[in-house]
């Protein structure tokens, strides 16, 4: 799959360099971050490297992942957002996404997943996009909710964390029901 930028307003949503990796280091030892999202705890550079590298730069090649960082207009890193597309051939793609810590509270995450959701519907024909988060992540069901997505229903034990099976929020979004397209 071919990498692209998405550009609407003041955000930017690029494809991951191997620059990146400092970075993504860095968020991802904040406690949130540590909280919901299933890495390695403790978390190394070698984490984020691969993070980076194997996953969402390789992911473009294998078509298994379309991963992107966040910018806003003067280039500074705000967040990741990017979808799993294990299911592409049937249309479907997973979104995820998280915020550096500098950045929450200020709609990046809701705005930088309708633009993705656009980009996922309209450049990858996605029929059906699907959100998934461990009960208790508020912030993720939020930005998500604000984003159109619709609660379907709460799953039992279907993530792991840390090894222990937790339950999961679940929601989806058909095209029809992206509430705004982004410029």
């Amino acid at each position: 799959m071919e990498r692209e930028k998405i550009k609407a307003g003041e955000l930017t949503l690029r494809p991951f360099e191997a620059e990146d990796i400092p970075w993504v280091y860095e968020v991802s030892l904040d406690p949130a971050v540590q909280r919901f999202l299933e890495i390695p705890n403790p978390y190394r550079m070698a984490d984020a490297e691969y993070f980076v590298r194997k996953m969402a730069i390789a992911g473009w090649d294998d078509d298994s992942r379309a991963e992107f960082v966040i910018e806003d207009g003067a280039g500074e890193r705000l967040g990741r957002v990017g979808f799993g597309l294990a299911g592409l051939g049937q249309g479907v793609a997973q979104i995820g996404y998280w915020l550096d810590p500098a950045a929450r509270g200020r709609g990046v995450a809701t705005a930088a997943v309708l633009m993705l959701c656009g980009w996922g519907f309209e450049r990858l024909g996605l029929e059906l996009i699907e959100w998934r988060a461990e009960v208790g992540n508020v912030a993720s069901r939020r930005v998500a909710e604000k984003a159109g997505f619709r609660l379907e229903a709460t799953l039992r034990q279907r993530l792991r964390h840390r090894g222990v099976r937790v339950d999961a929020w679940i929601g989806s979004m058909l095209p029809a029901e992206l509430p705004t397209r982004p410029g």
